[in-house]
């Protein structure tokens, strides 16, 4: 069985808007995190994404001809998932919607021989998942800065969930990786 994977890259508020990268992804930018985020997405097999990431993604990945800016034939080449009840046509090579039975057509890619599935960003997908028991494991790449606002990856009067952390690591410039798994219930 494949494992699913979520792949947050956030601030100590929680704070994942892609809109403001620039004010706290960017300035923390280091070889080891760029290698870190690298060997994430060649250690999977297959992306599952929800509509907003993917259209971000998908606008710009597939223009990209070598990798000198991180791991663009990898992106390109693998499956992509994308959960869109609006998307009429995914074109972003090896993309495949999904817009109905969700949670059964997860579990069916799951059950699946392969490796890895990654979630990257995809925060309502995710918090709708959290629900379901489909997900394996989560790493947060927390970014030293507070933002005060922007969109967060958990929304208030989401379901508690119980993790257990499994490994964690410092990069440079304060970067911490922090992997979770879901916890046992006592």
């Amino acid at each position: 069985m494949r494992k699913i994977i979520v792949s947050e890259w956030v601030t100590l508020d929680g704070v994942f808007d892609a809109d403001t990268m620039e004010q706290w992804f960017t300035p923390y930018h280091s070889d080891e995190r760029a290698a870190y985020i690298t060997e994430t997405i060649h250690g999977s097999e297959a992306l599952l994404l929800g509509e907003v990431t993917y259209e971000m993604l998908a606008s710009y990945w597939p223009h990209q001809k070598n990798d000198a800016m991180g791991p663009a034939s990898k992106l390109n080449s693998m499956p992509k998932y994308v959960v869109s009840a609006k998307l009429k046509k995914a074109q972003w090579n090896n993309s495949n919607i999904i817009k109905e039975n969700v949670v059964e057509e997860i579990t069916k890619l799951r059950q699946q021989p392969g490796g890895d599935i990654l979630i990257p960003g995809s925060a309502t997908l995710v918090q709708s998942l959290m629900e379901t028991d489909l997900i394996d494991e989560y790493r947060f790449l927390v970014h030293p800065i507070v933002m005060g606002s922007g969109k967060r990856a958990f929304k208030d009067g989401m379901v508690t969930t119980k993790l257990k952390l499994v490994k964690t690591k410092t990069f440079s410039l304060g970067v911490i990786l922090l992997c979770y798994q879901p916890a046992e219930s006592p």
